[in-house]
């Protein structure tokens, strides 16, 4: 029996995404937080903590920091840590993904943790399907797990429903001095229908990499977290560090 409701199903085949809310419990993603809150620390004071990789937000202004995870905007490659792994091990959230995918046989091959601190700029408009030069390159799910609270003041994402169906467009470097490491951004697509998505803790965003998305700044007081996972067929041939020289890609088997 499908765990995804018909208007669900028409959400993701029409507009590319769709949400489910209390999907988790809160705990659970205070476990994900302290789990990465202690990796962070770990990292400042010189531990290895591979095969996670901290990601230090460019701005000049959140450079330099008394509490190191306040100059953190992300955290790689968490996948297979504690309670990342135990997420991923839900027989609900293999069958979710495996629906979508078409397949029981997939890999988790990105995960991000995403701090977004008080002060800390949004990502701008892009496609998470430029960052994944695959074959086959569709389809590949995401998942968004708000850990906090996601509101229009801390920088919730915004997303254009119905971009699902758009072509990977032309994504040119972010043009804000200071932008973090490896952030794009697309300028030839009007965006005037996006809207946002609130979210509260343990609210899950299923989306289609060729949704269009960004967030905004953090003007709150308060730092807003989320998980992000993405998944794909297994077998799925992955491109990036031949072509681009790196990855941050870790494939790790899920549903077998």
């Amino acid at each position: 029996m499908s765990l995804i409701t018909e208007p669900d199903l028409t959400g993701w085949r029409e507009r590319g995404y769709f949400r489910v809310d209390r999907f988790a419990e809160p705990s659970e993603g205070q476990a994900m937080l302290d789990c990465v809150l202690g990796l962070v620390r770990s990292a400042a004071a010189g531990e290895d903590i591979a095969p996670a990789l901290v990601m230090p937000e460019q701005q000049a202004d959140m450079r330099e920091v008394d509490v190191p995870e306040l100059g953190v905007s992300k955290v790689f490659r968490v996948a297979g840590i504690g309670p990342f792994r135990t997420f991923l091990d839900r027989p609900d959230v293999l069958a979710l993904v495996s629906e979508l995918v078409g397949t029981v046989e997939i890999d988790c091959f990105s995960s991000q943790f995403i701090f977004k601190n008080p002060g800390a700029w949004g990502q701008p408009w892009h496609q998470d399907s430029y960052y994944f030069p695959f074959e086959p390159p569709r389809p590949i799910v995401g998942l968004w797990l708000a850990v906090t609270e996601a509101t229009l003041e801390n920088g919730c994402l915004h997303v254009l429903a119905g971009s699902n169906h758009e072509v990977v467009h032309e994504h040119i470097p972010d043009r804000r001095p200071g932008a973090n490491y490896g952030y794009v951004e697309i300028v030839d697509h009007d965006m005037a229908a996006s809207e946002p998505v609130l979210m509260d803790p343990g609210d899950l965003l299923v989306f289609d990499s060729h949704l269009m998305h960004r967030s905004h700044d953090n003007t709150s007081t308060g730092a807003r977290a989320a998980m992000v996972f993405h998944f794909a067929a297994a077998g799925t041939v992955d491109h990036t560090e031949r072509l681009r020289g790196y990855t941050i890609h870790d494939w790790i088997p899920v549903g077998r």
